[in-house]
């Protein structure tokens, strides 16, 4: 016969505060597992009142103690990467915001295996692509494309100089559109042979990596008129500056401008985020 109220006072009254506040749906269930086996139920009426199976019940009414709410963890709720270390993260979330060449590895970019292998020779904790990734997604990374950029050939004054010019522009064009047009122009390429890879970066914010590559493209160029939006589109059969020129010189000639001003002479600002 099931005996009736073999909890003490105090374990019934922690066990059904669990049942109230605990996160973990399967520590309601075994908390709840007692206190039905505290009211007489036996252990098929628990197993089928809550709808679970009669072996479930029988193994936590041996194993699980109600003293103990800690006794009713399974290893699954431990964690996946339970070895990484707070150590083990940090290092991991240092190395993978930096190039692998500064740690002597001749890759273009980080995989998880790759982050892996090397926290394992630094740390001695070897874990698998899988939990290096859950530790990365839980710390807000995803996988996502790099940004090509070449703003390390820049000049950081010139470019500041011209940004300050460029917003003058954009207010003459606003108050006078048919004195003068401001018009943003870029070229890029399709490359046949270039494979671009994913890095891992955090949510919302897009890596930078070098875009040095130039084998085998096919490149366009194309400008949109800040005032109407209005765009043009051409392929060029080599990107470089002779024929970016050719293209700026045709889209002058085509501009229409206003009659009402004979004497204003147009004038184009291209503006290449190189």
């Amino acid at each position: 016969m099931p005996v009736i109220n073999f909890l003490k006072p105090e374990t019934k009254a922690n066990l059904q505060r669990v049942l109230k506040e605990h996160e973990h749906p399967d520590i309601w269930e075994r908390a709840l597992i007692f206190l039905l086996l505290n009211d007489g139920n036996t252990q098929a009426q628990v197993a089928q009142t809550i709808g679970c199976s009669l072996r479930k019940v029988a193994y936590w009414s041996v194993h699980g103690d109600p003293d103990n709410i800690e006794s009713f963890q399974d290893e699954r709720m431990k964690g996946n990467y339970r070895k990484a270390t707070p150590e083990y993260i940090e290092k991991l979330l240092e190395v993978v915001e930096k190039e692998p060449q500064e740690y002597g590895y001749e890759l273009g970019r980080w995989t998880t295996a790759r982050l892996a292998t090397y926290l394992a020779e630094v740390t001695g904790i070897s874990l698998s692509s899988t939990q290096v990734m859950r530790i990365l997604k839980s710390k807000k990374y995803c996988y996502l494309w790099a940004k090509y950029s070449l703003e390390d050939k820049q000049d950081p004054k010139k470019r500041e100089a011209f940004k300050q010019k460029l917003e003058g522009y954009l207010k003459i064009s606003k108050e006078s559109p048919d004195q003068l047009q401001v018009w943003f122009w870029d070229e890029s390429g399709f490359g046949l042979q270039v494979i671009r890879r994913k890095v891992i970066t955090r949510k919302g914010r897009r890596r930078q990596v070098r875009g040095d590559k130039r084998k085998g493209r096919v490149n366009v160029m194309g400008g949109i008129r800040f005032s109407d939006k209005k765009r043009l589109v051409d392929f060029l059969p080599v990107g470089n500056g002779e024929n970016f020129y050719s293209v700026l010189r045709d889209c002058l000639k085509s501009l229409k401008w206003s009659q009402s001003t004979p004497s204003a002479s147009p004038s184009a600002e291209s503006s290449r985020d190189r």
